[in-house]
Order: C-alpha cells, then structure tokens, then sequence
C-alpha cells in the first residue's frame, strides 16, 4: 500500500531516488470517482520510472477547478483509494491548480499526464524542462471521464432531492 507523504517527505523521497540514480514519476489530479481510466493511466506513469508519486488536488482545489458540487469524493478518501492502487508509491494532496510548485520542489524525472493533454499542453510542461525532466504522456485514448460517469448516473437514477 502507498503512503501518504507531506510535501517535506516527497522532497526527501525524490532526494533519495535521484542520489540513487532512480527516477521518480509525478502523476497528478483530481481522481474524484476513480475509474478505469484513472488505473490504466497511473499503471501506465509507474512503468515510466522506479517510484511514483501521486499528486491529489485537495477538496478547495477540485471545487475551483471543477465547479459546486465537486469533489464527489472527499480529499481523505481519495487518498485512501489512490494509496490502495499496486502502481502507487506515494500520495500527497496538494492545494494549487497546477503542479509547478511541486515540480520546482521534487524535480522529478518524468512528469505523467493523462492522453487529454499531448506532451505540447502539459501546463507544467516549461516546470518540468527547466529543471531537465521529461513530459510523457500515458493511459488509454480519453474514453473514460467522472463527468462522464457522473451523466450516466444521473441520466440512470435522476437528480437525487
């Protein structure tokens, strides 16, 4: 099972890789209703280097960047279901809408994206180049969504109240 590190921790576990001549992987996002998606991605972000840390956008974050009555999830229980996944190493939550701060932090070796962006419109993609790490994009074509899951759910069950 992954840990739950705090942005101190991360830096003294990217520390660690890079003095070992490892490469730590930084996945981010939401990860509100995980689904398919969501694993083929992180399983495919673990396979680009030795240990992957998963950066979790918190409660306040998901709310600027999806809208009211988002996260579905709260902050602590995505955690909890990220940190059970076989691909995970590490989780920390994090308040920004983007992860430059983290990249500038950890500087990790490869920065992971889902295949909604391409390795051209990653936002911190200029985070990443500037500190010698790679953009890399991985998952399974966009065919999965929580927008979309949540449309079917509501399409299936109607508005609840």
């Amino acid at each position: 099972m992954a840990r739950r590190v705090s942005l101190e921790e991360a830096a003294a576990v990217a520390a660690r890789l890079k003095a070992e001549g490892k490469r730590l992987v930084l996945a981010n996002g939401c990860f509100d209703l995980l689904h398919v998606g969501h694993v083929r991605y992180l399983e495919e972000a673990r396979r680009l280097g030795d240990a992957l840390l998963v950066a979790v956008n918190s409660d306040a974050s998901v709310r600027r960047l999806k809208g009211p009555g988002r996260p579905i999830v709260a902050e602590a229980e995505r955690v909890e279901i990220l940190s059970a996944l076989r691909s995970v190493d590490y989780v920390l939550v994090f308040a920004d809408d983007t992860v430059d701060g983290l990249i500038s932090r950890l500087r990790p070796a490869v920065h992971a994206k889902g295949t909604d962006y391409t390795e051209q419109s990653v936002p911190e993609r200029q985070s990443v180049l500037s500190h010698g790490g790679r953009v890399a994009i991985a998952g399974d074509p966009k065919r999965h969504s929580t927008r979309e899951l949540i449309e079917t759910i509501v399409r299936t069950f109607g508005k609840a109240g």
